[in-house]
């Protein structure tokens, strides 16, 4: 779903073969029948950008945290179990490591039932835990937060441990394309210090265009990245002011060279904003997980949380400035990543196999 999974597997599956491993990316979704993976994307993709008070409601149904019997994810992701233990067989795999709830409750149920051999590894990528990502069958989660630990502990008394998100070093490193950025915008807009307003990879977000105008008409350069969503970099590229980019390729760049990121989601681009020491500020937030996820983002101190347009801009004005709110917000965020989650599996995998 959207592309923050996909991501943090592939920065998983480099840092696994740089170390000399042999590692496989499955998606879930093409592991299950009939198509209906395609099918499930396709329909969260439109709930999101067209029709969000629908994924409101399932995520309410389905997702949330709480007490009371709810619908269960198992008989889904079990359409997708024998496939999934071909696979492992035919890769010799030693471990497997879900990033996405579907897959942690595939593995949590194939363990639970013996069809799955070697041990699941849970890296829970989200700021807000659901329940979704919960099932007692997995034998170890991997967390963002210490928060989150301790809901996984509450909720299936699962071994859990905190080791930060995952990003790759690029993030942290020198941005041997900000000068280019940096040139772009000061001949587009000199004086207007650029601020990137997230959509995701599927350019979703919530009156982006009304948003973008506020920034103009501020003194900002709105800079929307609107992923693989060509209608909306259309519609937002006539808007006076605005600069509207399709998918991008170097986002520590990008960052480098901008004041602040406008996110809806705490998903892969906040989480790397937070890398590159970028002040992120939640607006007009996703709804279900991406909501939960943002609102979690700012009561950790990572961020800020905007609720209106007054408070947008006093957030803007606050962080896009050099001084000390802006290097307390930088070097706080940067205390989320606290260690090498590849490093924690193997571990793992070698204390369970001694």
């Amino acid at each position: 779903m959207g592309s923050g999974h996909d991501t943090v597997a592939v920065e998983l599956e480099r840092r696994a073969r740089e170390r000399g491993h042999e590692a496989h990316v499955a998606d879930v979704l093409h592991l299950l029948p009939y198509g209906l993976g395609s099918g499930l994307r396709r329909s969260y993709q439109a709930s999101v950008r067209h029709f969000p008070w629908a994924y409101a409601a399932l995520y309410d149904t389905l997702l949330r945290r709480g007490g009371g019997r709810r619908p269960s994810g198992v008989p889904l992701a079990g359409l997708a179990g024998q496939r999934l233990t071909e696979l492992v067989e035919r890769t010799g795999a030693d471990v497997v490591v879900p990033v996405f709830h579907l897959g942690a409750q595939l593995t949590g149920h194939l363990r639970s039932r013996g069809r799955l051999e070697v041990p699941s590894a849970v890296f829970l990528i989200d700021f807000a835990v659901h329940r979704q990502w919960l099932h007692p069958g997995n034998d170890r989660y991997f967390c963002l937060t210490d928060e989150a630990v301790r809901e996984v502990r509450q909720d299936i008394d699962a071994p859990a441990e905190a080791t930060g998100p995952v990003v790759a070093p690029r993030f942290f490193a020198p941005a041997p394309g900000a000068p280019q950025w940096s040139r772009s915008f000061t001949r587009r807009a000199p004086g207007r210090p650029p601020v990137l307003l997230s959509a995701g990879a599927w350019g979703a977000g919530s009156r982006l265009a009304a948003t973008a105008g506020l920034l103009t008409a501020h003194g900002y350069l709105p800079v929307v990245l609107c992923g693989r969503n060509t209608r909306l970099r259309g519609r937002l590229s006539q808007l006076p002011g605005v600069l509207a980019l399709g998918w991008i390729a170097d986002m520590p760049g990008l960052m480098h060279v901008a004041g602040a990121l406008v996110d809806n989601a705490a998903g892969q681009t906040a989480v790397q904003a937070l890398a590159v020491g970028l002040p992120v500020v939640g607006y007009r937030p996703l709804p279900g997980h991406g909501a939960e996820g943002v609102r979690r983002m700012a009561a950790l101190g990572v961020s800020d949380l905007a609720t209106d347009e007054a408070g947008l801009l006093g957030s803007l004005d606050r962080l896009t400035a050099a001084g000390p709110d802006r290097e307390r917000r930088i070097a706080h965020g940067r205390t989320l990543f606290r260690g090498d989650v590849l490093s924690r599996v193997l571990e793992f995998l070698e204390a369970a196999v001694a």
